[in-house]
C-alpha cells in the first residue's frame, strides 16, 4: 500500500511539473532547442533528437545537445516553466513566447514574447532587469503553488 502511495504522489508531482512548463506546438521552447540557445542560437528541434524530462517533451537540433541535455537538464530548462519572463514579472500571468526572443543570463534560459506590437526582451532589459527577475522569481512561485 505505502509502495502505491508513493507511485502515485510520484506521478502525480511529475503531471504538475508538466503543467508548468509551456508546451506550445507539444514541446518545450515550443520545439526549440534549449542547449542551442547557450550557443546563441535559436534553431528549431529535429524530431530525431528527442527526449522527456519531468513529464515534459524537448527537442534538440543535434545529437550532440541531446547529449549535453541528457547530462545535466537542469542546467538547460528554461527559466518561469518557458513563459515569458517579462510577463511572470510584470503581470504573474503565464504568457507564450517567440522562440527566437531569448537572453542567457548568470547560466540561465529567459524566454520572452516578441511581435510587431511588443518586444518584451527590449522592455526587460529597458528596466531593470534585476529588479524584474526577482519580481518573476516571486510570482513564479506564487504561479506554481496555484498548479492552474
Amino acid at each position: 500500500m505505502k509502495k502505491l502511495v508513493l507511485i502515485i504522489a510520484l506521478f502525480a508531482s511529475v503531471i504538475a511539473i508538466a503543467q508548468e512548463v509551456n508546451t506550445q506546438k507539444g514541446y518545450a521552447a515550443e520545439g526549440y532547442d534549449v542547449v542551442a540557445y547557450f550557443n546563441a542560437e535559436a534553431l528549431k528541434g529535429e524530431k530525431q533528437f528527442t527526449t522527456t524530462h519531468q513529464g515534459v517533451k524537448y527537442k534538440f537540433a543535434t545529437q550532440t545537445n541531446l547529449n549535453a541535455f541528457l547530462e545535466n537538464p537542469n542546467k538547460f530548462t528554461p527559466q518561469y516553466g518557458g513563459y515569458c519572463a517579462y510577463a511572470v514579472a510584470t503581470s504573474s500571468k503565464k504568457v507564450g513566447i517567440n522562440p527566437k526572443s531569448f537572453q542567457i543570463k548568470d547560466g540561465k534560459l529567459y524566454l520572452f514574447y516578441d511581435t510587431i506590437f511588443a518586444d518584451t526582451l527590449e522592455k526587460w532589459n529597458e528596466e531593470n532587469p534585476e529588479v524584474l527577475q526577482q519580481k518573476a522569481d516571486t510570482n513564479w512561485e506564487k504561479i506554481a503553488m496555484k498548479k492552474n
